[in-house]
């Protein structure tokens, strides 16, 4: 093995560069890199077995991402103290890198492959997860693994109406575009991101910009791969029948076509097929034995007739196998409010797609902790998919929420996040889950469709709502002909060339996710990819407005109900009280949730209760705590204590001010007793503030009427 250190440097302009070296660390895996960028380093590897298994007839690529908390010298959380699962944003950046392999390893090839991306040095300036496209493909193309790269990806913010590769925490900040380009030198094969309402041509102009700059870090990678001299390993991992093949395709494709062509369900449409392949198998079986019948194969050459007879029926005829139009949207219908008990329900269904979703509505509490190695703090709105194996008629059980789940989540949570009302316009902490009843064709779209409807029967105020659209392309090379496809099916993505979701409003696009799974495909087809996705949104957003066109004016009754206010920050010491003793016994006697934080020269309170009488007498309470005395205002108070010379009584809790003797009544009282006694409550009217001491002096006798001195004399 030639360890020879290799390095190569990469501009991004401003003061910027990504150095990729390889020879130095991790040489007995089949390729390794060090991506470097300031003081942040990515280790990226990659092993693959040198022979496939047997009937293994797709390419077993997992790939993983890793941040190591000692990169930003930080200890772990939990119990433990050390790295456990991947976090849900490892697993996002790992199916990110994935995606954008997966369509360039030769289609025979089988071997369990392995890339791994581990964060071993961490900058707080830089985002790494923009490096970890780089990283693998880097790996791969100094390895002697089979693979059609190099790719890489790189991420494209728009901040002040100028758009940046790769920017920082900060600048992000700003952004109102974010979106993820993976591409190779000819091709983009991959986008994912969210973004403000923009619109499809801006979108597109991001996208461009982002494939130029892969370029040049995929021209690096061919020159580090040049200098290393690297070789491809030499492979055999399919064993093809072409008789076998030959026959399948000859005696199934009209059948197969025909099941295509007239089977418009889903289910009908398996069985037709299934049929075909069984009957097919037991021919074989009848003419040649069981053992001389390999049903493996016969299912892999089954699978390649189906998809050339369903993308020849839709190109030389026009029809898909549901019998729709290209730009054609399924029958839609919704329901709101269709669980009473909850703080917000509704059920999307779009065709054989169905989504149940529901809203939670909670206190600061509630809301989800992020701890990562460079991000900590909390997420006020999250949303979770689940895809139960019943939504598509499959007997598997429940295994733990998958990746696939959380990549289709994050994208309905990117989707709406921008339209749903945060900070002082909405203080709860907001759950929305996605429950996936059927599945034929796009359940995020259908996830985002149904949030939208759940969050406005909640009486949350969404900005504005949010549909989406998963759209599909068949494409010809040899001809020419392609077709763009509307609310794709499930037949139609696993046989086509392109996924491509868009969400947005009426205004643009909030978020999107594209995987082209065939290179060729140009910006002109891309852009009417686009401009055929608006159409069928806004028709998806026109029927879910049928439903509920805006969020409902208040919340469900049975919502928790809430209160904020802002008090001055000298006295957030005082609501909390030593121990927290003040603010927990208003929340005992008023069987509410207080949540109290700073926030610059103030602080913020929220009050939580079950209903709004909860609410109001904790408000009264805190405001009796908090409020500042005012000369001239009355107050109903509380004798604390009483000395010779007068009665030291509580206006406000925790403040006690003065009532001297001279000023409990208009007439000589002798001793404060005879009137007075501790624990007894008296109105006062507060008449001065020592300025020195800040001490309070109280008047109960300004309040009772002043005697007529005449009357006296007579």
């Amino acid at each position: 093995m030639n360890n020879t250190v290799l390095q190569k440097t990469i501009d991004l302009g401003e003061g910027r560069k990504v150095t990729i070296e390889t020879g130095k660390v991790a040489n007995q895996a089949d390729g390794s890199v060090v991506i470097t960028m300031g003081r942040t380093m990515l280790l990226a590897t990659v092993v693959s077995a040198k022979e496939a298994k047997e009937d293994v007839d797709f390419m077993p690529l997992t790939v993983e991402y890793k941040e190591k908390f000692a990169s930003f010298g930080r200890f772990p959380g939990g119990f433990l103290k050390r790295e456990a699962r991947p976090s849900n944003y490892e697993i996002l950046i790992a199916r990110l890198v994935d995606r954008a392999l997966r369509p360039l390893f030769p289609e025979d090839y089988h071997a369990e492959t392995f890339v791994t991306i581990n964060l071993i040095s961490a900058d707080k300036d830089i985002i790494p997860d923009a490096l970890a496209g780089l990283a693998a493909s880097a790996a791969l193309s100094v390895s002697d693994i089979p693979f059609n790269g190099p790719i890489s990806e790189a991420r494209v913010a728009r901040i002040d109406g100028h758009f940046k590769i790769n920017p920082t925490f900060e600048e992000l900040e700003q952004a109102d575009m974010d979106i993820m380009v993976g591409a190779n030198m000819e091709h983009v094969m991959m986008v994912e991101g969210e973004m403000s309402e923009v619109s499809e041509q801006e979108m597109l102009e991001a996208i461009k910009f982002g494939h130029e700059a892969i370029k040049m870090q995929c021209i690096a990678q061919n020159e580090l791969a040049e200098e290393k001299n690297v070789q491809k390993r030499e492979y055999e991992h399919e064993a093809n029948d072409e008789e076998l093949r030959s026959r399948v395709r000859e005696e199934l494709y009209d059948k197969i076509y025909e099941a295509a062509k007239n089977n418009k369900g889903k289910k009908e449409r398996n069985d037709a097929l299934d049929e075909i392949k069984d009957a097919f198998t037991d021919q074989l079986i009848e003419e040649k034995g069981e053992d001389e019948v390999n049903t493996a194969l016969i299912g892999n050459y089954f699978h390649e007739v189906e998809k050339e007879a369903v993308r020849s029926l839709i190109l030389d005829e026009g029809l898909r196998v549901d019998g729709r139009k290209y730009n054609e949207i399924r029958p839609i219908w919704c329901e709101v409010d269709y669980l009473p008990a909850a703080h917000g329900s509704a059920l999307f269904t779009r065709g054989e797609t169905q989504s149940l979703t529901t809203v939670t509505l909670g206190t600061k509490l509630d809301e989800q902790v992020i701890d990562e190695v460079l991000v900590q703090g909390t997420e006020k709105f999250v949303l979770h998919y689940n895809f139960p194996p019943f939504s598509t008629g499959d007997a598997k059980p429940v295994r733990g929420v998958s990746r696939r789940e959380v990549g289709h989540g994050n994208l309905a949570h990117r989707a709406l996040k921008r339209m749903v009302p945060l900070e002082e316009d909405n203080p709860y902490a907001i759950r929305v889950v996605s429950d996936i009843l059927e599945s034929n064709g796009s359940s995020s779209m259908a996830t985002v469709c149904a949030g939208t409807l759940a969050l406005m029967d909640s009486g949350i105020q969404m900005k504005k709502p949010v549909s989406g659209i998963a759209m599909g392309l068949i494409t010809d090379e040899s001809s020419g002909k392609y077709a763009i496809l509307s609310d794709i099916l499930g037949d139609e993505d696993h046989l086509g060339d392109m996924d491509f979701k868009v969400t947005g409003t009426e205004d643009g696009i909030t978020a999107c996710q594209m995987d082209i799974k065939i290179s060729g495909l140009s910006y002109e087809i891309m852009n009417e990819a686009l401009q055929q996705s608006k159409e069928g949104r806004l028709h998806i957003l026109n029927k879910m407005k049928e439903t509920l066109a805006e969020p409902r004016p208040d919340y469900k009754p049975h919502t928790p109900r809430f209160e904020q206010l802002r008090i001055p920050k000298d006295m957030i010491g005082a609501l909390i009280g030593p121990g927290g003793k003040i603010v927990q016994q208003i929340q005992e006697e008023t069987e509410s949730t207080i949540t109290i934080e700073s926030q610059g020269d103030y602080g913020v309170v929220d009050v939580f209760a079950e209903n709004k009488e909860q609410v109001d007498a904790a408000v009264r309470q805190i405001n009796k705590i908090v409020e500042v005395p005012e000369v001239g205002k009355v107050y109903t108070g509380t004798i604390k204590s009483i000395v010779s010379f007068g009665a030291f009584i509580e206006i406000i809790p925790g403040k006690e001010g003065l009532l001297h003797i001279s000023e409990i009544d208009w007439k000589r009282i002798e001793s404060v007793e005879s009137v007075l006694e501790e624990g007894q409550e008296i109105q006062v009217k507060l008449i001065d503030i020592d300025k020195q001491t800040g001490n309070l002096r109280l008047s109960r006798k300004a309040l009772l009427p002043k005697p007529d001195k005449n009357k006296q004399k007579r």
